[in-house]
């Protein structure tokens, strides 16, 4: 096992960032740590990297009891949000740095710096200073220099946050395949839904310090075990239980509240037995899809999401009146809002 996490709290004042946080990270897995501002995330990064200690529980990387082990004795690499590179070392220097402190011999220090400008795509740059290269490129030179040492834990903490939209999207897609390259036991904290799951093998989805469910992306998305979870990965419509849209279609439910995706509402135009009517408040043109926000009779207000073809078939204009059913719903006996 890579990592197992014990039973971890950890406290600020009268705030409780990690509480009793029992975790298993298998060796050579890539994992995500998932969930909103405040949920502890980062700070269970930091207690694995040892830059925080825990107020109880036990913590062991490889086997081996690191609960009080310094940062050094932990052979982790860490990659910030902001690159915390050099700016005065070039992007070899910036990489070979850890190698150095190491007094590795200066014939291995070279080949090792030349294979990773190769395996994170910079062959030709390690000349340049931090200040010459883009956003993308400065955060290849930072997990290029974690990665130096052979660490067997690599943590990555917002990793792309710094970055614009399509330049986060080209790094996660050659993140990935730099894992599967290396195998380094990896966890990387998020806050992105669609980043943690094109990226990882399993997803941790955290809220207020706790655990709320482990899985891989399509056990997390398919079946959440929460109703936090659910409104987490993905939108959702919340709807009462005594909506009509439920009781026509037979939906029994002792529950307060149901959740509903917008993929998961079937729109017609022509009424059948378990359709109810709605009004087409609004289309959104999302390129791929269409978004047609939808006020029921009874007032309720859904979200549908409709394929293009599915769109271009129903011919649907604002205001127009259609009839809507649900495919699929999942209630929970509590609901988090978020």
């Amino acid at each position: 096992m890579g990592i197992v996490v014990e039973n971890v709290s950890k406290q600020f004042g009268s705030f409780k960032a990690v509480d009793e946080v029992s975790l298993e990270v298998e060796s050579g897995s890539l994992v995500a740590l998932l969930g909103p501002s405040g949920s502890g995330k980062s700070t269970l990064l930091r207690l694995i990297a040892g830059l925080e200690t825990p107020d109880s529980g036990k913590i062991l990387l490889t086997g081996r009891d690191a609960t009080y082990r310094s940062v050094q004795d932990r052979n982790i690499g860490f990659v910030f949000q902001h690159y915390a590179l050099f700016k005065h070392l070039t992007v070899r220097q910036n990489i070979a740095f850890g190698l150095e402190i190491r007094k590795t011999p200066k014939t291995k220090i070279k080949e090792r710096t030349e294979e990773l400008l190769e395996l994170v795509q910079l062959r030709g740059l390690g000349n340049r200073y931090p200040s010459q290269l883009s956003g993308g490129q400065r955060q290849r030179v930072a997990l290029a220099r974690a990665l130096a040492v052979e660490p067997q834990v690599l943590l990555l903490d917002e990793p792309f946050g710094a970055l614009d939209a399509k330049v986060r999207k080209d790094l996660r897609a050659w993140l990935r395949r730099l894992h599967d390259e290396v195998h380094v036991t990896t966890v990387f904290v998020t806050h992105d839904q669609e980043e943690a799951m094109e990226v990882s093998d399993k997803v941790v989805v955290m809220n207020q310090g706790r655990v709320e469910q482990v899985g891989t992306p399509a056990e997390i998305y398919d079946h959440p075990a929460t109703a936090f979870v659910m409104s987490f990965i993905g939108p959702v419509n919340v709807l009462p239980s005594t909506a009509k849209i439920f009781q026509t279609n037979g939906f029994d439910s002792a529950h307060q509240e149901i959740l509903l995706r917008p993929q998961d509402i079937i729109v017609e135009t022509t009424q059948n037995g378990t359709t109810v009517p709605a009004r087409v408040s609004r289309l959104i043109n999302l390129g791929w899809e269409v978004q047609a926000e939808l006020t029921l009779d009874d007032g309720q207000v859904v979200t549908a999401h409709l394929t293009r073809e599915r769109f271009d078939e129903l011919k649907l204009e604002p205001q127009q009146r259609v009839y809507v059913k649900p495919k699929d719903a999942k209630s929970f006996p509590i609901y988090y809002s978020i």
